[in-house]
């Protein structure tokens, strides 16, 4: 969960400078790309968590590690407004709940 925890921080982390524009994330090849590595981690170690102990109760997490598999082994059909809700949407979400979890 730590790993989890942390990849969000650095995806935040891309953003404090900077207002948060679907437009300016197009554009930044290097952001993107980080923000998908980051994404892929989060995946792993979710799959890994729920191969652990199946009881964990975090939302969405079957698609989280869905997602961290389409951008690895079908990266030419994930879009760019796919990743930019998962920043926008998601993420907060399960911040929200990995903070709760580690007490």
């Amino acid at each position: 969960m730590y790993d989890i925890l942390t990849a969000i921080q650095e995806i935040e982390s891309f953003f404090l400078d900077r207002p948060k524009r679907f437009a300016d994330y197009k554009s930044d090849l290097r952001t993107k790309r980080a923000v998908e590595r980051n994404i892929e981690i989060i995946g792993e170690a979710m799959n890994r968590i729920l191969k652990h102990d199946d009881t964990i109760t975090i939302t969405n997490s079957r698609k989280i590690v869905d997602v961290r598999n389409r951008i690895i082994h079908g990266y030419d059909s994930v879009s760019d407004e796919t990743i930019w809700g998962i920043i926008i949407n998601h993420l907060p979400l399960l911040r929200n709940e990995i903070e709760i979890m580690f007490g």
